[in-house]
């Protein structure tokens, strides 16, 4: 692992393989998760790009600030702007799933207009014009979130420090090992987890999001004033790859995105779960080679 200190004071660890002179790729990770969650994707792709893939704030070894704050959306983009800047990486391609996928959209939106970032590839991160919207009015996407109440809810947090994110993801997500996960990653993760301040950390990011989860008995609608975020579209290439057999965000995420990234090509894949990219590599390794040798 390599480590990059950004000018805010952050350090992250992450690496960075492939030609320094080929298209810059920086892939960002999922909860909960690392680096390592793109390994199929940086063994195919390293060859003709260079592929840098942080852990990121609050994950492994790179900094775990203490305040909920320090992980709002916002200083998660910026950290990502920073270690570009940090490396002299001019422009690249953001490459996310799940919570990064999220922060990839925030980065991709920021960056769009200055040719900072030049295209996005989302694997299942429901888009941050839409999400807030079917929490309130869709009752499949809110039950499938309940969990992130239990991950923002204090009373679980003796829970935490006695038997690491484990113990919690045990109790809010029914957590299973998959029989795709290789063992070696899997007692790495679960390594990872009995870490107690990452684990606090990485359940900051959902306590520090302004996402509003309501309960299933509150009633399904959107609140009186509501507005939609003041986002502008984004128009860069986009690729977004979509497990259709996800049960933390299913498809409806799908329904109205490409209004809003009217330059969006759609992967569908059938038969599959939230991670995606481990799950089924060969399936999204061959999606991002046609998108990015298209675009």
């Amino acid at each position: 692992m390599l480590r990059a200190k950004l000018p805010s004071g952050i350090e992250l660890d992450y690496i960075d393989e492939g030609p320094r002179d080929a298209p810059v790729l920086i892939f960002l990770h999922g909860f909960p998760e690392s680096h390592r969650t793109w390994r199929h994707q940086i063994a195919h792709l390293s060859g003709r790009y260079r592929c840098i893939a942080p852990d990121q704030r609050g994950y492994r070894g790179s900094s775990k600030p203490p305040a909920v704050s320090d992980y709002e959306p916002g200083k998660l983009i910026g950290d990502i702007f920073q270690l570009a800047e940090v490396l002299g990486v001019e422009s690249f391609t953001i490459v996310g799933h799940d919570w990064g996928g999220a922060i990839a959209w925030g980065v991709a939106l920021a960056g769009q207009a200055s040719g900072k970032v030049t295209r996005a590839v989302i694997a299942n991160a429901p888009h941050p014009a839409l999400f807030q919207k079917l929490l309130c009015t869709d009752p499949v996407q809110r039950a499938a979130s309940q969990y992130m109440r239990e991950f923002r809810d204090p009373a679980n947090d003796a829970l935490v420090r006695e038997h690491g994110l484990g113990g919690l993801l045990l109790k809010a997500v029914k957590w299973e090992r998959s029989s795709k996960l290789e063992p070696e990653v899997r007692d790495a993760q679960f390594a990872d987890w009995q870490d107690r301040d990452a684990a606090f950390a990485m359940l900051n990011w959902y306590r520090a999001s302004p996402v509003v989860v309501p309960s299933m008995d509150e009633p399904f609608g959107l609140p009186d004033g509501w507005q939609d975020p003041p986002l502008p579209p984004l128009t860069i290439p986009t690729l977004v790859i979509w497990a259709m057999d996800d049960l933390a965000l299913p498809a409806c995420n799908l329904d109205g995105m490409d209004a809003i990234v009217p330059n969006m090509t759609l992967y569908p894949v059938h038969g599959c779960g939230h991670f995606v990219i481990w799950e089924e590599p060969e399936a999204v390794n061959a999606a991002m080679d046609a998108f990015l040798g298209s675009t």
